[in-house]
């Protein structure tokens, strides 16, 4: 029977395998675009009434990848935490899906593109397949567009972040690829996991020499961005939405 990322629930090694992915188990990017105006009817005079104008609203409702921006510890988008890769589908059924294989160490990912863009990504434990019927359970994306509600995501200034969650603290693990993670004080949920990159080889941070296993530091450069958002369930309350 295929292993998913439902196998947290299952198998505590898995689990502590994800909380390295998370660092510590530790989220805009260019605004939603703004909605079309509405068309305003040509003043030409017409004796006959024309045809009615189609209606802007239904054609924009059609792309709810596009309208649905918002990043949360439920999920990206559309994409919710405890929902079926089916009934994500069934929701998304303009949108393309597309086995990563490999993504990051330990994990594969089904990569959903929408108008040409790849919006966000699944992930689920490496070399294992996931299926219509598979519970979500964990999303990450790079793509700017998706937001928390404060506006904070991919792109976004640390400093910005930090203005909108208080203090940051950023840390890499050797263990972990030296991923480097940033946390604030009063972020929404712990669930949400922002990256800033490669610890080792271009860290965000600004941490004491010489280097150890784990590094922390309170201090980084003015100009680092969180350049990545990993969304996971982590307890057993991942169940299907609907």
């Amino acid at each position: 029977m295929p292993v998913a990322l439902k196998s947290l629930v299952q198998a505590p090694w898995i689990l502590l395998s994800l909380c390295l992915l998370l660092g510590s188990c530790n989220r805009a990017a260019p605004e939603a675009a703004s909605p079309a105006p509405s068309p305003v009817a040509s003043p030409s005079p017409t004796p006959v009434a024309s045809a009615p104008q189609p209606q802007p609203s239904a054609s924009v409702a059609a792309s709810p990848a596009v309208e649905n921006r918002l990043l949360s510890p439920q999920g990206i988008g559309v994409a919710q935490l405890g929902m079926t890769l089916g009934t994500l589908k069934q929701q998304l059924s303009g949108a393309e899906f597309t086995v990563e294989s490999p993504f990051i160490v330990d994990f594969d990912a089904i990569a959903v593109r929408q108008d040409g863009e790849v919006q966000f990504y699944i992930l689920y434990l490496a070399g294992q397949s996931f299926t219509d019927s598979d519970v979500i359970q964990g999303l990450w994306t790079d793509n700017p567009a998706y937001q928390t509600t404060e506006g904070i995501g991919s792109g976004i200034s640390i400093a910005a972040a930090e203005a909108a969650y208080g203090d940051a603290t950023l840390s890499y693990n050797t263990d972990n690829e030296s991923r480097e993670y940033a946390r604030f004080a009063n972020q929404p949920a712990s669930n949400l996991s922002f990256s800033t990159g490669n610890g080792a080889a271009n860290p965000a941070g600004i941490y004491a020499s010489p280097a150890s296993g784990y590094n922390e530091t309170q201090e980084y450069r003015s100009e680092a961005t969180i350049e990545s958002i990993l969304v996971v369930c982590l307890t057993e309350d991942c169940a299907p939405t609907n």
